[in-house]
C-alpha cells in the first residue's frame, strides 16, 4: 500500500524513489509487524485474560506443565495480525504472491481459531475433531495450490533438490497433491512443535529470515542466474512476508518467553506453518523446507514414528512425542531445551542458505 501511495511522487521528490526497493520495504515489514506486536501485545493478553480464553494443559504431559493452566492461549491473534498488517502496508499489493500469503495466514488462523475456541469453550485440551480439522485444512491447502497451479511459470512443477542446478522431476499435475501434502504436513509441523515457551517463536524468526533471503534472491534475474537456482520473477516481494513474520514473532517473544504471559495457540502456529509452507511453494524451495525449518520437520517425524512404532511393536521409541518432551521427561530443564533447539533451528537455517552457492 505505502508503495502504490508514496511511489509516485518520484517525478516530483527522489526521496521516493526507495519505495520501490525489496530490501527498504522488507526492513520496515519487520519494523512495522514488531511494533504492532509490542503495542498491542498487552491488550490482547489482558483482553484474552477477561474473556477467560485460558489454556487447559495435558494431564499426560511433563507435570512441570500444569502449573501453565490457564495460561491465555490465541495469542497467534497478535501475531496475524501483525504480518498481515506489515503484508499489506509494505508488499507489492498488485503482486498474486502478495494475496496468497495473506490467504494462507488468514485461512490457517482461521481453522486454529476455531480449533482454540472450542478447547477454550469445553475447557479441555482437545478442540476440533481431527478428521474435520485436517478436512478444512487440505481444502485450504487444495485452494492455495490450484491456484498456484493455474499460474503456470516454467518451474510450476518441477521439483528441485539442493545442491543440483536442475530440476530432477517434473511431476505434472502430480504436483498438486505433493503440494498439499507438504503445505498441510509444514503448518501441523508448526503446530507440534509449539508446546514449549519460546520454542515455536524463536525458530520461525530463523526460518523467516533464511526464506526472506532466499526469496529476495530467488526473485532477482541476476543473483538466480549466478547462483543458478530457479529464478521466480515478482518472488522477490516474498522478502517482504519473511520479515514481517521475524518481525511479528520477535515482538511476540517479547511475551512468549519463559515464563510464557501468552500462547500462540493453534491460531499462531497452523498459520505462521502455514505461511513458511507457502513461500517454500513459491520460491521453488519444496524440498529445501526441510532443511530450512529442520527442526520442525524432527518434531513431526518424532510423532510419526512413535505412532508407527507403537502400533506395530507396542513399544515407545521416545519417552514421549513429540521430540521436545522426551528431552523433558530426560530432566532437560524447559529453557535449555528451548535454547538448545533453537541453536539447532539457527545451524539448519545457515546450511539451507549454504546450500545456494553449492550448485
Amino acid at each position: 500500500m505505502v508503495k502504490e501511495l508514496l511511489y509516485p511522487l518520484v517525478k516530483f521528490f527522489s526521496f521516493f524513489n526507495i519505495f520501490q526497493y525489496i530490501t527498504f520495504r522488507s526492513a520496515y515489514a519487520a519494523v512495522t509487524a514488531l511494533l504492532v506486536s509490542f503495542l498491542f501485545g498487552p491488550r490482547v493478553i489482558r483482553l484474552l485474560r477477561r474473556l477467560k480464553a485460558g489454556q487447559e494443559i495435558r494431564v499426560d504431559g511433563p507435570q512441570s506443565h500444569l502449573v501453565k493452566s490457564g495460561t491465555p492461549t490465541m495469542g497467534g491473534i497478535l501475531v496475524n495480525l501483525a504480518v498481515i498488517i506489515s503484508i499489506l502496508l509494505w508488499q507489492d499489493l498488485r503482486n498474486f504472491y502478495t494475496w496468497i500469503t495473506v490467504g494462507a495466514i488468514a485461512g490457517f488462523g482461521c481453522i486454529g481459531f476455531v480449533d482454540d475456541y472450542l478447547k477454550i469453550f469445553r475447557r479441555s485440551s482437545t478442540g476440533l475433531q481431527a478428521k474435520f480439522k485436517f478436512a478444512a485444512q487440505f481444502i485450504l491447502a487444495l485452494v492455495i495450490v490450484i491456484l498456484l497451479y493455474t499460474k503456470d511459470h516454467e518451474h510450476t512443477t518441477l521439483l528441485y533438490l539442493p545442491f543440483l542446478k536442475n530440476p530432477v522431476l517434473d511431476l505434472s499435475v502430480f504436483y498438486i497433491p505433493f503440494a498439499v501434502i507438504l503445505l498441510v504436513g509444514t503448518s501441523n509441523a508448526v503446530n507440534i512443535t509449539d508446546g514449549l515457551d519460546g520454542l515455536a517463536s524463536g525458530l520461525i524468526i530463523m526460518v523467516g529470515l533464511a526464506f526472506a533471503i532466499i526469496s529476495y534472491l530467488t526473485g532477482r534475474a541476476d543473483y538466480s542466474a549466478y547462483l543458478q537456482i530457479p529464478y521466480i520473477a515478482n518472488a522477490g516481494e516474498l522478502a517482504v512476508t519473511g520479515l514481517a513474520l521475524v518481525g511479528a514473532t520477535v515482538g511476540f517473544l517479547w511475551f512468549n518467553a519463559h515464563p510464557a504471559e501468552v500462547f500462540l495457540g493453534d491460531t499462531g502456529s497452523l498459520s505462521l506453518g502455514g505461511a513458511v509452507g507457502v513461500i517454500a511453494l513459491m520460491t521453488k524451495k519444496e524440498i529445501l523446507l526441510f532443511v530450512v525449518g529442520g527442526v520442525f520437520m524432527l518434531e513431526i517425524l518424532s510423532v510419526i514414528i512413535q505412532v508407527l512404532v507403537f502400533k506395530i511393536t507396542g513399544k515407545r521409541v521416545f519417552k514421549m512425542a513429540p521430540l521436545h518432551h522426551h528431552f523433558e521427561l530426560k530432566g532437560w530443564p524447559e529453557t535449555k531445551v528451548v535454547i538448545r533447539f533453537w541453536i539447532l533451528g539457527g545451524l539448519f537455517a545457515i546450511l539451507s542458505l549454504s546450500t545456494l552457492k553449492l550448485q
